[in-house]
């Protein structure tokens, strides 16, 4: 037997054990796996060198471990004969077992927690009243508690139990009080194992301790340099790009290794999702819709009896979370069930509810159904007697609350349905009572409620008892009926319907009767303006003009005014859209030649297409060339294009011959002549025509006279600027 001092021996960190009544519960290993985004938690291990195994307990316990292991036969329980120990708690904590400094293997260090089960013998009489005990009575006090202690651990393919000998002295035990704990070194397991633990004492006392744990991959522990099944092994991280997700594997140029991506649902088997065998390194990129809670990496060396580590980074990311609820479906399967499909197990509740026409909530129904959690791609069935249109279930998330609605008959039963859902009470001596469900709550069919199911009480109760609503459910104490409200809907509103056709059929005649003695004013002609935008003067001075036009019968199209269509077209694009209108409109279009503008033809006329980059982003001009030459060369151009020039900025002579084809006006010395071709056919009478042309020009005189008194050449820039919006 030997004795060993406190637990920990003076060690600290997440996996230390403490003695009783401080002791902490160790890091559990599932945190051990890697959040998104985030670094993983990697744990530095303690070293044990040797391969035996070892006991050692607490002050106040004396311990022996049994040389080899032994038979895992629990057998049956018995009873305690006195006061006895028995294992309360398990707590574990993981080590590494050493052959060299760079040759360890994963183990893990057991301490189990003792206390006393049973009662000491109650006195004889005479003890009760002072008579002295016989000495040798009291001898079982100062004697020990002695206990066989069996520790089982299963990690495959790998079983063992040993036994462990612990007494403490008798005096010290309290019955049902903690004695201390012993700690055994150690069980040796495979990284990613599933190791089950259980312990008990010969004799059994009392049923078994027991304890499952996970433990973690190479990724989650500082062991790559001490265990050597890691030093080949691919590893993984994971990091975040926008909406993109990278996995970088970190292996050497020339190793193979396999990876596959897989949905870890905890009911029912994995599910593959994609598998590849690769050559490092690698950086694979995921989209943020691929993204599940479920969704799970698994990476190993292309080599026999590998180890492989996996590892589920998304269970927290709230878009993985929010993937999952948008690819959750419900799913009617006849005759009364339904199904949640999700490639994931989805922590939602389900209601049955009833959604009216025209919007609204779903309104809960009874019977609801479990509001435990729904299980996934299992098939549940509903508590109906018959199916409605209306019915739906609800789907409510515990993650954010989110919802999910399917009115299951919808497709087979077509559209919602105007029908009222009437909740029937039953109660003793064949009493009940029966109300509406409405927006507000529940109306009672006969009250003075300002509601249509009140209104229409007595009727719907005729409906009712003649059998012309459907059941919908019923149990011992309450049932669901549908009755039809298509007869009410119409009624009560008829003569509304009909005084307010009358009244609109008046009011049409009187309009048809207006519109013979009105004389609808005239429309007035299209005109498309186009420019070269060189400079904020000659733009003003084209704006002035477009002003003045529009006071006349004419619809006028300008750059000037379009520049938000303009940016969002294209000149191109927009010059070809308001020319196709303005022709089919039988209007016409207007060349404002200026000496950019005439430059741009004759690059265009002696260099062709080379020339037709637009000289700003607004610049119409420009982009028009392209269609408007074509039509000049091949004799289109008469009766649909008009020239024009401002008078001190150009000379007649300036405007390029082909052009001439068309009329061309100095402006404003030719306005008269100008206005009645734009006008054409609906031009006024010459007296009106001249009263026109001279307003026009009074608009036009000073944008022309500024900019020909700007400094520089004629046209040249002024200070003022416009942006055009």
């Amino acid at each position: 037997m030997v004795s060993a001092p406190p637990f920990g021996g003076g060690r600290t960190g997440p996996w230390a054990l403490v003695p009783p009544g401080t002791w902490k519960m160790p890091v559990p290993w599932f945190l051990l796996s890697l959040a998104l985004g985030r670094s993983p938690m990697v744990l530095s291990l303690e070293k044990l060198m040797g391969p035996q195994d070892t006991a050692r307990c607490s002050p106040g316990l004396s311990c022996h471990l049994w040389d080899g292991d032994v038979l895992c036969l629990p057998g049956s329980i018995v009873s305690a004969p006195g006061p006895v120990l028995v294992p309360t708690r398990l707590q574990t904590e993981l080590v590494l077992r050493c052959h060299q400094e760079t040759d360890c293997d994963l183990c893990v260090r057991v301490a189990i927690h003792l206390a006393v089960h049973g009662h000491w013998e109650e006195p004889k009489d005479e003890d009760k009243f002072g008579i002295a005990a016989d000495p040798e009575l009291e001898e079982p006090r100062n004697a020990f508690l002695q206990a066989q202690v069996v520790l089982s651990f299963q990690a495959y393919p790998t079983a063992r139990c040993v036994l462990l000998e612990v007494q403490v002295r008798a005096a010290l035990a309290q019955p049902g009080q903690s004695v201390g704990s012993v700690v055994f070194d150690c069980f040796e397991a495979a990284l990613g194992a599933e190791v089950r633990l259980w312990s008990y004492t010969q004799p059994r006392y009392q049923k078994e301790l027991n304890l499952t744990q996970q433990l973690p991959d190479c990724k989650g522990l500082e062991v790559r340099d001490s265990i050597q099944s890691c030093w080949a092994l691919p590893w993984l991280s994971v990091s975040a790009d926008g909406d993109d997700v990278h996995l970088v594997l970190d292996v050497s140029e020339e190793q193979h290794f396999g990876l596959s991506l897989y949905w870890n649902q905890v009911q029912g088997p994995t599910k593959p999702w994609w598998h590849s065998n690769l050559t490092g390194p690698q950086n694979i990129t995921l989209n943020h819709t691929d993204l599940f809670p479920c969704l799970c990496i698994q990476v190993w060396p292309l080599e026999p009896d590998s180890v492989r580590t996996s590892l589920c980074p998304f269970r927290e990311d709230p878009r993985a979370h929010r993937n999952l609820w948008r690819a959750a479906r419900l799913r009617l399967l006849p005759p009364r069930g339904w199904q949640l499909n999700a490639p994931c197990s989805l922590l939602a509740e389900a209601t049955l509810c009833w959604q009216a026409p025209g919007g609204g909530p779903c309104q809960s129904l009874v019977p609801p159904l479990s509001r435990a959690n729904v299980t996934v791609n299992k098939t549940l069935q509903l508590p109906l007697l018959n199916a409605h249109p209306n019915l739906c279930v609800q789907q409510v998330s515990s993650w954010e609350k989110l919802q999910l609605q399917e009115c299951l008959w919808a497709d087979s039963l077509g559209a919602l349905k105007d029908d009222m859902l009437l909740v029937e009470t039953r109660g003793p001596q064949d009493n009940r009572s029966l109300c509406a469900l409405e927006p507000s709550g529940c109306t009672p069919l006969l009250s003075r409620a300002s509601t249509r199911a009140a209104r229409l009480g007595e009727q719907l109760l005729q409906d009712l008892q003649s059998g012309q609503c459907l059941q919908l459910w019923e149990d011992d104490l309450r049932a669901l009926w549908a009755c039809p409200m298509d007869k009410y809907v119409h009624q009560r509103w008829a003569l509304v319907w009909l005084a307010c056709l009358l009244l609109a059929s008046v009011l049409f005649l009187l309009f048809l009767f207006k519109k013979d003695h009105v004389k609808a004013a005239p429309r007035g002609r299209a005109a498309l303006l186009l420019y070269s935008a060189e400079d904020s003067g000659f733009e003003r001075l084209v704006g002035a003009l477009a002003s003045a036009l529009c006071q006349l019968p004419l619809r006028v199209a300008v750059d000037l005014w379009s520049r938000r269509e303009l940016s969002a077209q294209g000149p191109l694009a927009w010059f070809h859209a308001q020319r196709r209108q303005t022709l089919q409109d039988g209007g016409v279009v207007v060349l404002l030649f200026s000496p950019g503008a005439v430059a741009l033809c004759h690059e265009w006329l002696q260099d062709g297409a080379a020339a037709s980059a637009p000289h700003g982003p607004h610049d119409a001009f420009a982009a028009s060339l392209s269609c408007v030459l074509p039509d000049f060369l091949q004799g289109r151009a008469p009766g649909r294009y008009v020239g024009a020039y401002f008078d001190g900025l150009l000379h007649s002579e300036a405007v390029p011959a082909l052009f001439r084809s068309v009329p061309v006006f100095s402006l404003p010395s030719q306005l008269p002549d100008f206005l009645g071709t734009l006008q054409g056919p609906a031009a006024p009478r010459p007296g009106r025509l001249g009263e026109r042309a001279k307003q026009v020009s009074r608009a036009l005189q000073p944008a022309l006279d500024q900019l020909l008194q700007a400094p520089g050449a004629p046209g040249a820039p002024g200070d003022c600027t416009r942006d055009g919006t």
